[in-house]
């Protein structure tokens, strides 16, 4: 391996902020299509460069510390704090950010500590009823939990996600919809249409 193969780039704040200047100049609608689409191809396009990592990893082309140092490096662009003027448009970032934090947390589960046994439903169940009980916490944890299998290849259940109350949960499920979709096709989703 040369050193020009070593210097794999993942992720970088330009592309992050290519996605927010555009979602800076669209009229942002969640109930628009078109909308909705551009913000869940921002939250794919950060999934597939975890993704993307995880592959490294999983082939050998970067060890366990560099798996991790880039997925810290993809969390602290896409979790930093984001102005906008638009206080609707805010809060629709602030959901695509909610959505990718078991991302993060999952990819760097499964490098450092592998796939948790278990089932996904199991945990995305787990997870519900510890939303319900006020233990964010463990809920998150049982999150992460799920996305290690989805990254080993278990199927989320679109329907369970379905059946989720609207709370962080149901936003965190839908972080690891976008985690399966990456590793379903981890094509580069297009800035432009």
């Amino acid at each position: 391996m040369t050193d020009d193969d070593a210097v794999e780039t993942f992720y970088t704040d330009e592309r992050w902020q290519n996605w927010l200047d555009r979602l800076a100049e669209e009229d942002l609608d969640p109930e628009n299509e078109d909308s909705a689409r551009l913000l869940l191809n921002l939250q794919d396009d950060a999934a597939i460069a975890v993704v993307k990592v995880l592959a490294a990893f999983d082939e050998d082309r970067i060890d366990e510390d560099r798996a991790v140092e880039e997925i810290h490096d993809i969390r602290d662009i896409v979790l930093n704090d984001v102005e906008f003027d638009d206080e609707d448009k805010a809060m629709l970032i602030d959901g695509v950010q909610t959505s990718l934090v078991p991302v993060f947390y999952a990819a760097e589960e499964y490098v450092v500590g592998g796939v948790v046994d278990g089932d996904v439903s199991e945990f995305v169940r787990a997870a519900a009823e510890a939303e319900e009980g006020d233990d964010l916490d463990a809920a998150l944890g049982y999150v992460v939990q799920a996305g290690t299998r989805v990254i080993d290849g278990e199927a989320l259940d679109i329907e369970l996600v379905e059946d989720l109350e609207y709370g962080l949960v149901s936003e965190w499920v839908n972080g690891l919809d976008s985690l399966q979709s990456a590793i379903e096709d981890p094509e580069v989703v297009e800035e432009e249409d």
